[in-house]
This record gives C-alpha cells, sequence and structure tokens, in this order.
C-alpha cells in the first residue's frame, strides 16, 4: 500500500500495543515501524533495474526480518526512552507488529509480499489497489483523532479499536467482492465461448467497483474490465503472446528474471527494431491518443551479449485524464 496507508496502520498497531503506557508516542515509533519496510526501494539507488524488482517487497516483507529486526529496534527504542522504564521488550513487541502488519497489509496488493522469505512464495490477493481512499480515510480520521484524548481514556481505546476493525472488515470484503468479479468474467467467458486456461483479476486505481482482468489463452491474453454499473457484457480485447517471434529474446537470463517476476503475465513485443517487455499485472493506462499503454513496460537493450531492462517513464501522463477515464468506466457502461 501506499505510505500513507502504512503510516496510519503503523501508528494504529504501535497504539493498540502500548498506547495506555506511552500514550502518543506510541503513535509515533508504530508509524515509524510502518514505514521501515518500505525502505527497501532505496534498492534503486544501488542496483540494476532487474535486481532492484527482485528485491522490492521482498526481505523487508517478511515474518523472518520482522523476527530479526524487532528486537534490535526495540532495545535501541529503549535506550532513547528511558524515562518510561519499560524494558525493551514492550519495545520490541511495538515493533513486531509494526513490521510484520505492513506486508500483511502489502499481500492484499497486486505486487504482493515475500512474507514466507527465503521461500520463493509471493502472496498476493490482488484484492486492493495500493491507494484506496474507502481503505484509508476513516482510518486516518479515528487514527488522528485519538491523538486528543489521554492515553488511559476509554474513548481514545475505542476509536483506535474502531479504525482497526473498520480497516480489517474491508479488507475481508474485497475478497469477497473480487470472487464475485471472478465468477463474473468466468461467465462470461463461457458465455461467449472462449477457451482459457487462468484468469487474473484485481481492482482498478482508487476503488473497489471497477475491475480489471488477464485472461490466458493458448496464443494470446485477453484483457477486459467489470463495473459493478455497467449494463452490457464484458467484451475482451485480445493482445498476441508473440512467443515464437521472442523466442530468441526469452533464452536471455535477465528476460527469465522477468518472466519469473510477472509469473508468466507477459508480453514480449518488437517495434521498430526495439524490443519492449510489457509485465501484465498491472494492467493498460488510457491515453489521450486512444492508444494504452501498460503500466509497467520495460525497455530491453543488450549490451556486450546481456540484456538490460529500463521501465519506461511514466511522468507524461495527465492525472486529471486518468481520473476522468476512470470515474467514467466506474459509472458503468449501458
Amino acid at each position: 500500500m501506499d505510505s500513507l496507508t502504512q503510516i496510519v496502520l503503523g501508528a494504529a498497531v504501535g497504539e493498540a500495543t502500548l498506547g495506555k503506557k506511552v500514550g502518543n508516542k506510541a503513535l509515533l515509533y508504530g508509524a515509524i515501524a510502518g514505514t521501515i519496510p518500505d525502505l527497501d526501494v532505496m534498492a534503486n539507488f544501488f542496483t540494476d533495474t532487474i535486481t532492484a524488482i527482485e528485491l522490492h517487497r521482498g526481505f523487508s516483507h517478511s515474518i523472518a526480518f520482522s523476527v530479526m529486526f524487532s528486537p534490535i529496534l526495540g532495545w535501541l527504542v529503549n535506550r532513547l526512552e528511558r524515562k518510561a522504564n519499560l524494558g525493551w521488550k514492550p519495545w520490541a513487541k511495538l515493533f513486531f507488529w509494526g513490521l510484520f502488519t505492513h506486508p500483511l497489509l502489502d499481500a492484499f496488493t497486486t505486487w504482493g509480499t515475500q512474507l514466507f522469505w527465503p521461500f520463493k512464495i509471493r502472496l498476493a490477493f490482488n484484492s486492493i489497489f495500493v491507494i484506496d481512499p474507502l481503505y484509508t480515510m476513516p482510518f486516518l480520521i479515528l487514527t488522528l483523532t485519538v491523538l486528543f484524548y489521554k492515553r488511559d481514556s476509554k474513548t481514545r481505546r475505542r476509536l483506535n479499536t474502531t479504525g482497526l476493525a473498520l480497516s480489517t472488515g474491508y479488507l475481508l470484503l474485497t475478497l469477497v467482492i473480487k470472487e464475485v468479479v471472478y465468477k463474473k468474467f468466468e461467465q462470461a467467458l463461457k458465455d461467449q465461448g472462449i477457451k482459457h486456461s487462468k484468469i487474473s483479476t484485481r481492482p482498478a486505481p482508487l476503488n473497489t467497483i471497477l475491475w480489471n482482468a488477464n485472461i490466458e489463452t493458448p496464443d494470446s491474453y485477453l484483457i477486459a474490465d467489470y463495473s459493478f454499473f455497467d449494463a452490457v457484457p464484458i467484451s475482451f480485447t485480445a493482445y498476441p503472446k508473440n512467443r515464437k517471434e521472442s523466442a530468441k529474446m526469452m533464452e536471455y537470463p535477465n528476460v527469465k528474471r522477468l518472466m519469473a517476476i510477472t509469473e508468466g503475465w507477459f508480453i514480449l513485443e518488437q517495434k521498430e527494431g526495439q524490443w519492449y517487455f510489457y509485465d501484465l499485472r498491472f494492467g493498460l493506462i488510457p491515453r489521450k491518443d486512444l492508444r494504452p499503454f501498460f503500466a509497467f513496460t520495460y525497455v530491453l537493450e543488450e549490451v556486450n551479449g546481456r540484456i538490460t531492462a529500463t521501465e519506461t517513464p511514466k511522468t507524461d501522463r495527465d492525472a486529471q485524464y486518468l481520473i476522468q477515464v476512470l470515474w467514467q468506466r466506474i459509472k458503468g457502461k449501458s
């Protein structure tokens, strides 16, 4: 999830753990704990694109990381907060839950987490977008309100508990919604006589009303979307896999690494002599020229017999246009 959401979750978990004993400092240190796992993005400055992708939401988002670093952080904070006279164990408990709930929340997103590192299992429920106001805003308001009550206040504890309960309930609801949506796509494929091997669904940005789907067929991937307000059948757009054309490119070790990262949801395409790698897991981004592009696209170049990947920049996107298109599509097709 986005940084703000993780800060709010960490703060609420910190409050639930030590709020009664240290007051607002529990919120502060919980917020810090909720931020720490995402420091893995620093790898972007020290390594190549593919390695950085592999490291993202890896070790720092694992149970092992939470277990290993919570005692260290607890000891450090205990040294800083000697006046609280708690000892390192309560602080370590706060940091464990702050560190652990971060990847637990991220597991509901499309990117997922390697919660069970060092085992190469990426847990991704694909049920919530990385920014979802309906999850974050009520949680944020309740957590901020906690600040204005004394640490031994029953109202303070109720507010914090309510924030945690509402946010958790919403997460569980997204799993139910995802199952309903999956059946909608499955039925549409059956009705249209489309044979397929796999379906992957995920919510569109900022909501859980509009959903996107990738469907694998022998020669192509079908991409479609569905809003709960749609009054017309689901339509599918085919994108060729190009497996025969890209067979040689797929033999390069770095390309194989990208293929493994996408868990098979990828397209390799050559345009004007240049190879592109599309990660299909995050869908398409609309453009004003009506030629959508994949959210995660990598330019592949051969240097001394080795393939390097460079992510295409997204700075030219028109945010206002994207929001308008998203809103119109959420309202449904008729």
